[in-house]
Formats: C-alpha cells, sequence, structure tokens
C-alpha cells in the first residue's frame, strides 16, 4: 500500500513584486523522492514585458528550469533568475520567437545540448553557429525532434506535442512538452491557444481514447479574466482557455492532481492582467498565477 506524502503550504518571495513584501504561496513537497518533478519559474510574462512596469512590477519571459539542470526556452531576462552555480546542460524549445529563443543566451548559460522541432532546425544551427562564434564558446549539439518523440535526459521523458501558434516561419511547427519521471506526468503548454487535439491524444488525456491522466499542468494565459474574446485567441489563451480545459480533464479523470496541487498560469501579458496580488485574489481554484522565482514540485 502506497502511504500519502504529507503536504504543507510554504512562503516564498516573489521575484515579480518591488517594494513591499507580498504573501505569495506555492506548493512545497517535504520530501523529495524519484518521482518528483522540480520546476523553477525563470519568467512568467510574454512578449509585452520589457523592465518593470508603471505598477512596480516584474516578469521576465517565460522560462523554466526542471530539476536544476533542463531549461525549457531561456532568453536574458532571465539570466538572474537561476540559481547560483547552476550549470543547465541541456535546453528544448518550443517555438523561435525572440522571447522564448536566445542562441547567445543559452550558450553563457552552459547549455550543451539543444533541442527543438526538426521544422526550423536548420535556421537553429546557423544560428547557433554565429553565436558560438562571437562568444568564442563551443557549438553545443543540436538535435532536431519530431512530435511524439520521446527524449530522455537525466532521467526525465521530454515529449513534444504540437502547438497551436505561429511564427514567421510559415514551415515551422511549435511545440509544447509532456515531461514524465518515474510515473510522474506533466505538461508544460506555452504558447498555445488551447490544446490541439493532437496534443492531448499523444499525451494520452484525449477524453475519446483510453490514456493516461496527467498529474500537472503549466499553461500560458496570455489574456486575463477580462480579455477571453480576443484577437490573440487564435495562438494564445486566457484564463477562461486554461479554466475550461481544467474542468474537461477533471471531469474526464485525465487529470489527477497531488492534494493540494494547483494548475500554475504563465505567459502573462502585461497589459492584460492585473497585479500579482490581484490575481492572488481573483482567480478561480485550483489557478494559480506563477511569478518568477517560484519553484513548484509536481509529484502522483
Amino acid at each position: 500500500m502506497k502511504m500519502k506524502r504529507r503536504t504543507f503550504i510554504g512562503m516564498t518571495t516573489s521575484a515579480i513584486v518591488a517594494g513591499t513584501p507580498q504573501k505569495l504561496w506555492a506548493n512545497v513537497q517535504e520530501q523529495s523522492t524519484n518521482h518528483d518533478i522540480k520546476i523553477r519559474f525563470l519568467g512568467t510574462g510574454a512578449a509585452d514585458w520589457n523592465g518593470k512596469d508603471e505598477r512596480g512590477e516584474l516578469r521576465r519571459w517565460s522560462s523554466i528550469l526542471v530539476d536544476n539542470k533542463v531549461l525549457i526556452d531561456f532568453t536574458p531576462s532571465n539570466m538572474d533568475m537561476l540559481p547560483v552555480g547552476c550549470r543547465p546542460d541541456t535546453i528544448f524549445y518550443t517555438h523561435s520567437h525572440g522571447d522564448h529563443y536566445h542562441p547567445k543566451a543559452a550558450l553563457q548559460a552552459g547549455v550543451q545540448k539543444v533541442y527543438l522541432s526538426e521544422t526550423w532546425f536548420d535556421i537553429a544551427y546557423a544560428d547557433f553557429q554565429n553565436a558560438s562564434r562571437e562568444l568564442d564558446l563551443p557549438m553545443p549539439d543540436i538535435q532536431p525532434i519530431s512530435i511524439g518523440q520521446h527524449v530522455e535526459v537525466h532521467g526525465i521523458s521530454f515529449s513534444p506535442l504540437p502547438a497551436n501558434h505561429a511564427t514567421n516561419y510559415m514551415m515551422e511547427q511549435t511545440l509544447i512538452y509532456l515531461l514524465e519521471k518515474e510515473g510522474t506526468r506533466l505538461i508544460y503548454a506555452t504558447d498555445t491557444g488551447g490544446l490541439m487535439g493532437k496534443a492531448t491524444r499523444l499525451a494520452g488525456i484525449d477524453a475519446h481514447q483510453s490514456g493516461q491522466a496527467i498529474h500537472g499542468l503549466i499553461m500560458e494565459a496570455t489574456m486575463g479574466m477580462e480579455h477571453a474574446i480576443d484577437y490573440r485567441l487564435f495562438t494564445h489563451s486566457s484564463v477562461a482557455t486554461v479554466q475550461q480545459t481544467v474542468q474537461v480533464l477533471t471531469d474526464t479523470k485525465r487529470y489527477l492532481p497531488a492534494t493540494g496541487q494547483w494548475v500554475y498560469l504563465t505567459h502573462m501579458a502585461r497589459t492584460l492582467h492585473g497585479t500579482q496580488a490581484a490575481l492572488d485574489n481573483e482567480l478561480p481554484s485550483p489557478l494559480r498565477a506563477a511569478y518568477d522565482g517560484l519553484e513548484v514540485v509536481f509529484t502522483h
């Protein structure tokens, strides 16, 4: 019989709010096990963030650090969010937009292996060659990946899934990722207008097919609660999109989180959301707004 581990709520210090400290809370596991996936949010903002705003708040561009070893997306804005002494050796890219993709920053962070969609591999390879020459740093190993492929890095399986998003490269297939570690399953979904049918089927959470539930969800909410109907709808999600997604997955038992686990929002536009404090007060359960520097442990 599997024993239930206790969880507790721990107060953290937010990197988003300047001035008076805020009470910002994160789900923290009392003990770490070999199936836990630790996520550090290095940035939670959309492309319209550029330093502190008029409210004194700051969101860096969206990026996460997985188990202190693997990055998903990374730009110069995220560099100061890396833990002291942390040198991640691998990066997975979601797509080629400049608020997610920056070869020089990846090289400066210590990345040695790069994974990205095969649909723009040649472009990225040339970009990294130029960055390597300019910085006089070794050229990393760049690997093209395809939809549904499983790549195991540091004991975690990363599976690229199709995102509903577009870039300037018309043939580029943008990505979201399914992370799996010893039975714990987490989806990281940015940038994407909802979850595509092919993505849910490959992840095993399509209600029309037998599959396997996920235990964690990090999903973009570029648009806020009052901006559900917005021109960005075709390539981005809103709070309402995430709320509806979670409701369907919960009702169909495709989302089975550990006790006390939140669904975390990221990639929030500066002009389409209130303050962190307002989000903390207004978001419906189980949604919570992530913030720069927040660390969360996902388990099952």
